[in-house]
């Protein structure tokens, strides 16, 4: 696709590998001013919301609005689709549109959130809560960075007003539905043979800060019964939460991302900070895996002296997408199928408020969050295509 082409050199990773986009930091910056750019090209009106969310309108904004959109940030490391694909897919499928001669009856706009992975600021669909109230204000101003930056730091030297962050009811009242294209991440479409689906439901999942302390001290001068090695404890703590989600088949664990002070070779740690995924297809199932991870980890840890905390950092139920507009879109694009994913996705977030929607596009390699991640020409015209036809019956 030409826009994912226009964009393939920014923000890639050469530590990683991938693209490393992240929330108003320079990839993010240089994609915002891109997709403004394209927006304005095919000659909608762009406009920042108070959270750092872009819209660009088809026509004069306005209530009940038919609005379509995904993200342009990633993961570290991330892979070229995920977020990028949806936001190309809405801006080709509308330029389609006004090639065709279609006038639209309602309002329409592409929506572009702010840090939906969360990679910056570690809560995910950022832009998303915070516009619906998922997340409030103080919270998210006081969000740090790995550079020690806060948000409302952040936001004020990108442009935006600290003050003005939070619950914006006058944008989400102007959505009368989202629909959100993005690549599949997982093997559903593979398995079936089919370039695209629409969403039926998102896993429940949270994210949870473990620090492990213990006592920092020589590497050389103490023995080894004499230590307490939190770096040893989290290790076996990585291992309990990967045998406790195996033992519950349907969910899934991770801890993906570790920090050790004070870092140094020659140094046992004094603490190791980790961050535990959790999911599973309900909000209970997925808290009683948390609860049976949480025994597991204060065990091994406290068998290595060491002590343990576990503070929630975010959390988002499970999404069960309006099953009649589900229903609709599969009939309107011929009897596509219909899947679940385990992903996280702004969609969801909006589902609480606003009726959403999602539309799936083949991954042939089944992953994700990687370099690996991928989407055939073809498959992604199949989903312009698809998200078309839906714009078309909508507006």
């Amino acid at each position: 696709m030409a826009g994912l082409d226009e964009i393939a050199g920014t923000g890639r990773d050469a530590h990683r590998g991938g693209y490393s986009r992240h929330l108003w930091q320079a990839a993010d910056l240089e994609l915002r001013a891109w997709f403004i750019e394209r927006a304005e090209r095919i000659g909608l009106a762009v406009e920042t919301d108070r959270n750092g969310n872009i819209w660009a309108w088809w026509g004069e904004p306005g209530a009940d609005a038919v609005v379509t959109g995904s993200h342009l940030d990633s993961v570290p490391g991330g892979g070229a689709f995920d977020g990028p694909l949806g936001v190309v897919s809405s801006l080709d499928a509308i330029a389609r549109l006004q090639a065709s001669g279609f006038v639209p009856s309602r309002a329409c706009a592409i929506l572009v959130f702010a840090e939906e992975e969360g990679s910056r600021f570690g809560i995910a669909c950022l832009g998303s809560r915070l516009m619906t109230g998922a997340l409030h204000a103080d919270r998210a101003r006081a969000l740090v960075d790995p550079d020690g930056i806060t948000l409302a730091d952040a936001a004020a030297h990108a442009g935006l007003d600290p003050a003005s962050l939070g619950t914006d009811r006058q944008s989400l009242e102007r959505i009368g539905l989202f629909v959100e294209l993005h690549v599949e991440q997982g093997r559903g479409l593979i398995d079936l043979g089919e370039p695209v689906a629409v969403a039926s439901s998102i896993l429940a999942h949270g994210r949870w800060r473990l620090t492990v302390t213990g006592q920092g001290n020589h590497a050389g001068a103490t023995l080894m019964a004499d230590r307490r090695d939190p770096m040893v404890a989290a290790a076996r703590a990585v291992l309990a939460v990967q045998d406790t989600a195996a033992a519950r088949p349907g969910t899934r664990a991770t801890v993906g991302r570790m920090n050790i002070v004070p870092g140094g070779t020659n140094v046992i740690p004094s603490s190791v900070q980790a961050w535990l995924d959790a999911r599973a297809e309900t909000d209970e199932e997925t808290r009683a895996l948390l609860g049976e991870i949480t025994a597991a980890v204060e065990a091994v840890v406290a068998e290595n002296g060491c002590s343990v905390s576990v503070v929630e950092e975010s959390w988002a139920d499970a999404v069960h997408f309006d099953p009649e507009l589900r229903d609709r879109f599969s009939a309107v694009l011929g009897d596509v199928p219909s899947l679940a994913t385990g992903a996280g996705h702004d969609s969801g977030v909006l589902a609480a408020s606003v009726p959403s929607a999602m539309l799936f596009v083949r991954n042939p390699t089944g992953i994700s969050h990687s370099p690996e991640e991928f989407a055939s020409a073809d498959d992604c015209v199949a989903g312009v295509e698809a998200l078309e036809k839906l714009l078309r019956t909508l507006l």
